[in-house]
Parts: structure tokens; sequence; C-alpha cells
């Protein structure tokens, strides 16, 4: 069995070959591992979470955190499409800021949202919503979303909840020139 010296090995094209096969196999293998257990970027597609998020920005989606805590009231979370949209044949995934949290009780009336009672101080929303909603008890495991343009948003007042097991992750970074930060 003889031994090469690097140099001899780098002269060698098929060792060159295979080493840069190996090399691009394995990046691609770390950018798998990255896109599908840490964090991802998402477009957006629709104005539903306007102003915080406008249609055609660009957000990071950190899903490592759920592995070790619960989704929280306030954070904006991408979720798969729960049974009520999929039997409507819509598909995908969705955007959406977490209002009730299992076991809340969340009503919408005369422009607020009152989460066990008490009114939802919501800075950032785009107008108030003009419909009324519940009294509704969240269930276990199920989280209610509602987007920040409220009037113009399809979610949890319409369609009902988002199983836990259907959120993806959470949106932590808006990667836009003019609004570029945390979300």
């Amino acid at each position: 069995m003889t031994t090469q010296t690097a140099s001899q090995q780098r002269q060698n094209p098929k060792n060159e070959w295979i080493e840069s096969a190996k090399t691009a196999g394995l990046g691609l293998l770390m950018a798998l591992g990255v896109h599908t257990f840490v964090a991802e970027v998402r477009y957006i597609p629709s104005g539903s979470m306007t102003p915080t998020l406008h249609e055609g920005d660009r957000v990071i989606v950190e899903k490592l955190s759920y592995h070790i805590r619960s989704p929280q009231r306030g954070e904006v979370v991408v979720f798969q499409a729960p049974p009520e949209l999929k039997a409507q044949n819509l598909d995908g995934d969705y955007i959406k800021r977490i209002i009730g949290l299992p076991g809340d009780v969340v009503q919408v009336q005369g422009g607020q949202v009152f989460v066990n009672g008490q009114e939802l101080s919501e800075t950032y929303l785009h107008a108030l919503p003009n419909y009324a909603y519940g009294p509704v008890t969240i269930p276990q495991d199920q989280y209610f979303v509602l987007g920040d343009n409220r009037n113009q948003s399809y979610d949890s007042h319409l369609w009902g909840f988002v199983p836990r097991d259907a959120i993806v992750g959470h949106a932590s970074l808006r990667l836009h020139l003019s609004r570029f930060g945390l979300l």
C-alpha cells in the first residue's frame, strides 16, 4: 500500500473530482438540514399581515425554539393549512399572529380583541376589526391566529384554530431594505 502526499493527490484529476463531489454533497446536506430543522426564508404573498409585513416581503422563519418552548401570544407564525382550510382546497402555508393560546377565551367585540376578558393591546394593527366573534375557548393544543390587517385577513375568526403540530416556526426577521428588522 502506497501513500500519496497532498501535492500528488492534487495532481490527480480523479481525486479532485471525487473531493469536489464530496464537498458539494456535504454542503447540500448541510443546507438541507438548516432549511429543514433550523430556519428558512419565506415570501409574503398577500397583504393580510399589513402593516407588519407587506406583500413581497421576505422573512426568516426560525424553527428550533418551538422544540424547546410553546408558541407565545403575539408571535408571528408560519403554519401548514389546518384541516378546515384543506377541506376548502386551500393548501400550503400561512402566516398570522398568535392571539389565543390553548385554554384562552377569545372574543372580538366593538373593534377590540379580548383574551380572557382583558382587552388586548395591539399597536401593530392596520385597522380595528369590523366584525364580532366569540367568546370561544381555544381547545388544548390549538391556537387562535389573526392577520394584522384584520378586515382583509382570512384567519381563525373565519375558519377556526391552528393545531400545534401544524406550526412550522415563527417569523423572526423581516428581510427588506427599508423595513429590515426583528419581528
